[in-house]
């Protein structure tokens, strides 16, 4: 179960470090994007940054999954749920708002669609930052069981 944890929290960290990148560097960078250049910009940004997240996310939901049906000794049960609550966060935010934003952002630089992205980032950001706290804890209280 020391194992399922620390790729967890693995997975979670390095989740929030990206968004955190993303958050301050990259997405507002988007500005400064000449127009003619600005969609073959977006979808290299969307084809690349999909290669970084994509298996620290699934494996970020997969061991989610695992610590909800085998919470290890020591770790209250309401820690792995709030983790999984926090875990569901970027999911909607991605679909609900990134997604749209990137969809309009592909055909060219909006301004309204690139606030959007920027402002509504700050909820997937602050959940995957929650979400480190939580999975570090958790780490830490199977470590001293263990």
């Amino acid at each position: 179960m020391v194992i399922t944890v620390a790729v967890h929290a693995a997975a979670t960290l390095l989740l929030t470090g990206v968004i955190w990148t993303i958050q301050i560097v990259h997405y507002p960078l988007f500005a400064c994007v000449g127009e003619s250049s600005f969609p073959a910009y977006e979808a290299a940004h969307s084809a690349r940054i999909t290669w970084v997240i994509v298996l620290p996310w699934a494996v970020q939901g997969a061991t989610t999954l695992a610590l909800l049906l085998a919470t290890p000794d020591g770790v209250p049960r309401w820690m792995v749920w709030a983790a999984a609550a926090l875990a569901a966060i970027p999911v909607l935010v991605t679909v609900a708002y990134s997604v749209p934003a990137h969809t309009v952002l592909g055909a060219g630089f909006d301004a309204d669609a690139h606030r959007r992205l920027v402002d509504t980032n700050w909820l997937r950001t602050a959940a995957w930052t929650a979400h480190s706290v939580l999975a570090m804890s958790m780490l830490v209280l199977t470590l001293r069981r263990g």
